[in-house]
């Protein structure tokens, strides 16, 4: 699924390069999303991580407009 899937059906602004905070872990982490991953998820790479974690487009706030 594309991320393009993933904005129409989910109904969220998501966008490669877009800016995203998670806070499922008990702390806001920010966090920039590289891609679609299966399943209708998103691969993002929090700040503080030196891997791409994977999470539903619900769990994330989306942060303004994608980098260039």
């Amino acid at each position: 699924m594309s991320i393009e899937w993933v904005r129409k059906y989910y109904r969220v602004p998501a966008k490669r390069g877009g800016r995203v905070e998670y806070t499922g872990a008990g702390k806001p982490e920010l966090g920039t999303i590289w891609g679609a991953a299966s399943g209708g998820h998103l691969s993002v790479h929090l700040d503080t991580a030196t891997h791409l974690m994977t999470f539903h487009p619900w769990k994330l706030r989306y942060l303004g407009e994608a980098l260039s």
